[in-house]
């Protein structure tokens, strides 16, 4: 990240009071960038909030499938730089509420990449696939080059996002770029059916940890910090044209079974508890993680954190977050 470059420019977040966009507008704010953000419902304990940085910047209200309402936003604040992180993230949300899923993953992305395409001040537009968007594949770890064919609601509505942010840019050369991460993790996650948050919750509270799933899922865990500096790194080397309409795949490349991270979590805390397995969870992907060498190559970047030093500052945000310390 390049916090001179950021200076003066005109930012627009969705998502922002999300996990990953309380992190990305924290930083933005920090290196003198204007930024605004849409926000479609209040969450008073959310990190964006919390932390006051709500208050250092434009609010939009609505919601993304409101076409009006982002063509008006990038262009009343003459937006420069569009983040397109807001979405349904849950994956048993979307199980349970396949068409709001659909709404705002997929005509969410369309309407924003429409309005980002009408809007002349618009220079770079980062939207936010995911790991999921490729389905299942037996070849591990996943490049870009993989296929992208999810089956199940959330896996098909980010497949089906990640490729209409294609066809923008290979119909109308609309200057856009897709990241594809690894599963967040970090201080801020307020969804506590996630394994990270949930387990942290769970010995705050002196109750043992539920797991959704089996405990065998592979998945491939990635430090919300370094996440939203991933996606300052791509913006910032999308001056450069060449970028425009790939994918990335942003990973410190490690895979740990759901087991075995709760059991990581316990130690990191000195916990005698013990995870209950309750194997309720499905239509998930039973094994995957991410090849970042595509984004080393192209854009130089790499992980600052590991997965121990990732777990342990988002032990200490939980825990002031609790008010046990």
């Amino acid at each position: 990240m390049m916090p001179a470059y950021w200076r003066n420019k005109n930012v627009f977040v969705t998502g922002a009071t999300g996990l990953l966009g309380s992190w990305l507008v924290r930083n933005l704010v920090d290196a003198g960038a204007n930024g605004t953000v849409l926000i479609r419902d209040s969450v008073p304990k959310s990190n964006l909030h919390r932390s006051g940085y709500l208050d250092k910047v434009n609010i939009v209200r609505g919601a993304l499938e409101d076409y009006a309402v982002l063509e008006r936003a990038l262009g009343e604040y003459e937006i420069d730089t569009v983040f397109h992180l807001g979405a349904q993230t849950i994956v048993e949300i979307a199980n349970r509420n396949p068409l709001s899923t659909f709404e705002a993953n997929i005509k969410g992305t369309w309407n924003m990449l429409e309005a980002a395409r009408r809007s002349p001040l618009v220079q770079k537009v980062i939207t936010a696939s995911s790991d999921k968007a490729y389905g299942i594949h037996k070849e591990l770890p996943y490049s870009e080059q993989a296929p992208l064919r999810g089956s199940h609601p959330y896996d098909v509505s980010k497949s089906a996002a990640d490729l209409i942010a294609h066809t923008y840019f290979n119909t109308y050369k609309l200057p856009v770029a897709i990241t594809r991460c690894g599963n967040f993790y970090g201080g801020g996650d307020l969804n506590f059916n996630r394994i990270v948050p949930g387990t942290i919750r769970s010995v705050l509270h002196g109750e043992e940890p539920m797991l959704r799933s089996d405990g065998s899922m592979i998945r491939d865990y990635f430090y919300i910090e370094d996440a939203a500096y991933a996606y300052l790194t791509l913006a910032e080397h999308m001056d450069d044209e060449r970028i425009h309409g790939h994918a990335f795949n942003f990973s410190n490349e490690n895979q740990i079974s759901v087991l075995d991270l709760t059991n990581k979590i316990l130690a990191h805390m000195g916990s005698n508890l013990q995870p209950k397995v309750l194997a309720t969870a499905a239509h998930e992907i039973p094994h995957q993680y991410l090849s970042a060498a595509k984004a080393r190559e192209m854009l130089g970047w790499q992980p600052h954190f590991s997965l121990d030093e990732g777990l342990q500052k988002t032990i200490a945000w939980y825990r002031k977050f609790f008010g046990t310390i």
